[in-house]
C-alpha cells in the first residue's frame, strides 16, 4: 500500500487565500492522504471556511485553537493529531499543485531510508495570484546555478539559505528524533535544516510543486528590524549549530552564517542581537578586523 501523507495545513487570517489552497489538497492526485486542518486563532473568518470543508469531507480532522499559538506550536499541535509516513507543513495561503504528493513520494521511495526530506522549486505570485518568479534562479536552458544541495546537507544549510521551505516533505520519523518543532521560536524552518540535516539526507527533486504567495508584511519580509524576535531565534539556532558542528568545514560554514546575520544585525542597528552575534564569532575564532571596526562603529 502506498505511504500514508499527513498534511498539516495551518492557517492564521487566510481566508481571502483558503479555498484556493483547500482545493489544492483536493486535487492531488495520490491517493492515500489524511488532512489534519488547524486554525490558529483566526479572526477572519477562516474558521468558517474550515468548518464547511470539514463538514464536506468527513475524513478530514479539524482543530480550532481558541488562542493564536504561531506557527511552530500549532503545528506541533497538529502533528500529534496525525499519523501519517510523510508530513507536510502546508500554510493554507499557498497551492499545492496536483502531482506534488505523487513525485514527492515516488523521489523518497528511490532515495532511501535515511532521506528525511525531499524539496523542490517553487512558483512564487503575489498576492492577486500574479506569477512574478520561481524561486531559484535559472540560465536560459532552464539548469540552475547552483544547483540546490542533495545528501547530507548539514555544512550547506549553515553557510547559505537554499531551501524552498514551503515545498518540503518530511518524514514523520525525522520529525519525532528532533521533537517536531522547538516551541520557544518564533519561526521553524532554520532550525529545522539545521537539527535535522545533522543525521538526515536531503534531496533536491528538480520539479515545481508549489505555488508560494509572497506577502510584504511577512515574518520574512520584516526580518532584521529592530527587536524582531526572528533575529533572536536565529541566534539561538546558530549557538544549536556550533554544539552539532563536527568538522573544522562545518565550523567554517557557521562562520559564514554568523557572520552574515552580524552584517544585518549592525545594518538595522539591532545592538542587543550584534552583541551576541559578535560573541559567538568571538567564540569561534573568526573575528576579522572588518568585523572588529562595524561592530565598533555600533557603539
Amino acid at each position: 500500500m502506498a505511504p500514508l501523507v499527513s498534511i498539516i495545513a495551518l492557517c492564521h487570517n487566510h481566508a481571502r487565500f483558503l479555498e484556493a489552497a483547500l482545493d489544492s489538497i483536493l486535487a492531488q492526485t495520490y491517493p492515500h492522504l489524511e488532512v489534519v486542518l488547524v486554525d490558529d486563532a483566526s479572526t477572519d473568518g477562516s474558521a468558517d471556511i474550515l468548518r464547511r470543508y470539514a463538514a464536506q469531507n468527513p475524513g478530514w480532522q479539524l482543530l480550532l485553537l481558541p488562542e493564536n499559538l504561531n506557527n511552530c506550536r500549532a503545528f506541533n499541535r497538529g502533528l500529534a493529531l496525525s499519523r501519517g509516513e510523510f508530513i507536510i507543513d502546508f500554510a493554507t495561503d499557498d497551492v499545492l499543485l496536483p502531482e506534488r504528493i505523487s513525485q514527492q513520494v515516488a523521489a523518497f521511495a528511490q532515495a532511501g531510508p535515511r532521506c528525511g526530506v525531499v524539496y523542490t522549486d517553487a512558483e512564487l505570485i503575489d498576492e492577486s495570484g500574479r506569477y512574478v518568479r520561481h524561486y531559484y534562479r535559472r540560465d536560459a536552458r532552464g539548469h540552475l546555478h547552483p544547483r540546490p544541495a542533495s545528501g547530507l546537507v548539514f555544512a550547506d544549510v549553515l553557510a547559505r539559505y537554499f531551501i524552498s521551505t514551503p515545498t518540503m516533505l518530511m518524514r514523520r520519523a525525522t520529525l519525532e528524533a528532533l521533537g517536531g518543532y522547538d516551541e520557544t521560536l518564533s519561526y521553524e524552518d532554520f532550525d529545522f535544516w539545521v537539527r535535522a540535516s545533522r543525521d538526515w539526507e536531503f534531496q533536491f527533486l528538480d520539479i515545481v510543486s508549489t505555488r508560494k504567495h509572497l506577502h510584504p508584511r511577512s515574518k520574512s519580509a520584516q526580518s532584521y528590524r529592530r527587536h524582531d524576535p526572528h533575529l533572536a531565534s536565529t541566534i539561538v539556532v546558530c549557538r544549536k549549530a556550533r554544539a552539532l558542528c563536527r568538522t573544522p568545514a562545518e565550523r567554517a560554514a557557521l562562520v559564514v552564517r554568523v557572520r552574515w546575520e552580524l552584517r544585518q544585525a549592525l545594518r538595522y542597528r539591532s545592538r542587543p542581537e550584534a552583541r551576541e552575534l559578535y560573541q559567538l564569532l568571538k567564540e569561534l575564532g573568526a573575528v576579522g578586523p572588518l568585523d572588529w571596526t562595524m561592530f565598533a562603529l555600533l557603539g
